[in-house]
């Protein structure tokens, strides 16, 4: 007797911060090819528990297993996400976040050394609880998206969504990465995030580990890559190769 086929997994991709969905519009695309289906919904950038309860709003409208995608401060998000729910076959990391339970973004980034631009060109205003933080749109491409070319580069500034500095610091809950398998690119021309905190969080998560030579742009400097790694995640979590 026959066994029935297993559900295609949704792509669920969740962008980071100093940006938006579109960030995620060659991967997509990319994916969608391979008839996937695929979900990129906006990240409000307020604040972790905020954050991973509209991702989770999304996932129970959803029928079917799930990869979560986290770029940048999303990683932070689909660690909390995911947490709690079975529904998660897979987590895949883009230059991104992966937390430990306690811990928020700037324990990692004050962990490693930051990038010699970082202090000139991000801002955070105004003072006080509701401080936003931000980019300096002169120095965006050089610090976010060195790879792109430089129309690009100046598109992604003039439209990139500041970060609430709160969610900075908020903590995370146990990470979900401790019992879900992982995948990770590291960006190793990253100037956002250090290269070696994210060699740090895919060994910590024991990730499968994906190298590439990129900006913190990645998913759109390498949107090929991060399909592989996509592709490779929901092959192993479903035990079906699913792929170009």
């Amino acid at each position: 007797m026959l066994r029935p086929a297993p559900v295609p997994p949704t792509v669920v991709l969740v962008h980071g911060a100093f940006t938006d969905a579109s960030s995620w519009a060659a991967v997509a695309r990319l994916l969608r090819a391979t008839g996937a289906a695929v979900h990129a919904p906006a990240n409000p950038l307020r604040g972790l528990a905020h954050d991973a309860a509209c991702v989770r709003s999304l996932l129970r409208e959803l029928d079917t297993p799930v990869v979560l995608v986290g770029h940048g401060y999303g990683g932070a998000v689909i660690t909390q996400t995911a947490d709690d729910t079975d529904q998660v076959v897979a987590l895949c990391y883009a230059a991104a976040f992966g937390l430990d339970a306690g811990e928020c973004v700037l324990d990692i980034t004050s962990r490693f050394a930051p990038s010699p631009l970082a202090d000139a060109t991000v801002t955070t205003f105004p003072s006080g609880p509701d401080s936003e933080v931000h980019v300096h749109a002169e120095h965006f491409r050089r610090l976010y998206a060195d790879d792109l070319p430089p129309e690009a580069g100046q598109a992604l500034a003039l439209a990139q969504r500041p970060i609430a500095s709160s969610a900075l610091t908020d903590r995370s809950v146990s990470p979900a990465w401790a019992d879900k398998p992982s995948w990770y690119a590291i960006a190793t021309a990253d100037r956002m995030l250090n290269p070696a905190a994210q060699r740090f969080m895919a060994q910590r998560m024991a990730a499968t580990e994906y190298i590439l030579n990129a900006s913190h742009a990645v998913p759109l400097s390498h949107p090929e890559a991060v399909v592989a790694m996509i592709q490779e995640a929901t092959g192993y979590a479903t035990g079906t190769p699913w792929g170009v």
